[in-house]
C-alpha cells in the first residue's frame, strides 16, 4: 500500500540537537492577529463568525456584540502583550491576516518597530479545505501584498486558519517568496520539503484554550500547561532536535485576567542559555542553513 500520509515521520533517525549555541530547545511564540479578519455580515462577508468566548451565532444582520469583543485584541490586548515581550526580552511573530494589514497597518508597524517577524495568516480568518486552486491563488497573493505594504517588510511565513487546502503548500512554494508555512501539527521537529521548511505548529500549547470547554480557566492554566510543555521538551532537546510553539491571540491571552499566565511563563523561559526563543523566520533560515541538510 501506498500511503498519501507520512505516520512515520523521524522515527528511529531523529536528528541530533542543532540550534545556535547549543541551545537544546527553539521556542516560538506566534502572536496571531485575527481582528477586523473574522467572518462579518457588517463587513460583506456572507455570514458571521460564531467561535468566540460566546457561542451565539446572529444570522442575517451584523453581529456587533462579535465584532465588539474581537475589536478588544487591538484596542487593549495588543499593548498588553508587547509590553509583556518587552520586558523579557522576546521577539516574536505575528501571524496578521490581510483584512487586518489593511485596517490596522499601525499595529504591524508598530510590531516591526519592536523586533518581532510577521508573517501570513490568510485574507480572512477562514480555512482553505475547499477553495479552488485559482481562488486561492489570488487570496494568498493579496494577503502576501497587504502585509507587506502595511509592515514595510515581505513576509516569508505561512499559516492557515486550520485546515488548508491539497494545494496550499504547492502554490506558497510556486510563489518562490515563502520560505516556511506552519500547517502541520505532527511533530515537535521541522522538516523540509526541497527548499521549503515545515515548522510545526500546536492547539495544546495555545491560548485558545481558554475558550469555553478547552479547559483553561485561570492564568495559571495555561502558564502550568506551557511550562510542562516546555520542560519536557527541553528534556528530550538534550538528545534530540525539538521545537516548540507557544499560540498566542491578541483578544484572548491580551485580557487583564489572562495576561499573568504569559508573564509567569516568560520569566520562567527567557533569558535561559538552553533555550533559543526566536520568530519563525530565523528558525525556518537555521533550519534551512544548518540543519535540514543532516535531517
Amino acid at each position: 500500500m501506498t500511503d498519501r500520509r507520512d505516520f512515520r515521520g523521524y522515527f528511529g533517525q531523529e536528528p541530533a540537537p542543532c540550534w545556535p549555541g547549543g541551545a537544546k530547545l527553539a521556542l516560538s511564540f506566534v502572536v496571531n492577529v485575527e481582528e477586523g479578519a473574522e467572518l462579518s455580515i457588517g463587513d460583506g462577508d456572507p455570514r458571521n463568525e460564531d467561535t468566540y468566548e460566546i457561542r451565539e451565532e446572529v444570522r442575517g444582520a451584523p453581529d456587533l456584540c462579535m465584532e465588539s469583543h474581537f475589536a478588544y485584541g487591538t484596542r487593549q490586548g495588543y499593548a498588553r502583550i508587547a509590553r509583556a515581550f518587552e520586558r523579557h526580552g522576546v521577539k516574536a511573530t505575528f501571524s496578521a491576516c490581510g483584512r487586518v494589514a489593511e485596517r490596522a497597518p499601525w499595529l504591524l508597524r508598530d510590531a516591526v518597530a519592536r523586533g518581532h517577524e510577521v508573517s501570513c495568516h490568510g485574507w480572512l480568518w477562514e480555512r482553505h479545505a475547499n477553495m479552488d486552486p485559482a481562488t486561492e491563488e489570488a487570496v494568498i497573493a493579496r494577503t502576501h501584498a497587504a502585509i507587506a505594504a502595511a509592515a514595510g517588510v515581505a513576509p516569508i511565513g505561512w499559516h492557515t486558519r486550520s485546515s488548508p487546502s491539497a494545494q496550499t503548500r504547492a502554490l506558497l512554494r510556486a510563489r518562490g517568496d515563502f520560505l516556511y508555512d506552519s500547517d502541520a501539527y505532527d511533530d515537535d521537529i521541522p522538516r523540509m520539503e526541497g527548499s521549503h521548511v515545515i515548522l510545526p505548529y500546536a492547539f495544546d500549547t495555545n491560548d485558545m484554550r481558554f475558550s469555553p470547554g478547552g479547559g483553561f480557566v485561570q492564568p495559571r492554566d495555561f502558564s502550568d500547561y506551557v511550562t510542562g510543555a516546555f520542560e519536557q521538551l527541553l528534556a528530550e532537546g538534550a538528545e534530540a532536535a525539538r521545537m516548540m510553539s507557544v499560540g498566542l491571540h491578541l483578544r484572548l491571552i491580551g485580557r487583564p485576567g489572562r495576561i499573568g499566565g504569559l508573564e509567569t511563563l516568560l520569566a520562567h523561559v527567557a533569558g535561559r542559555g538552553d533555550v533559543w526563543i526566536a520568530p519563525r523566520r530565523d528558525i525556518a533560515r537555521h533550519w534551512a542553513a544548518a540543519c535540514g541538510a543532516a535531517a
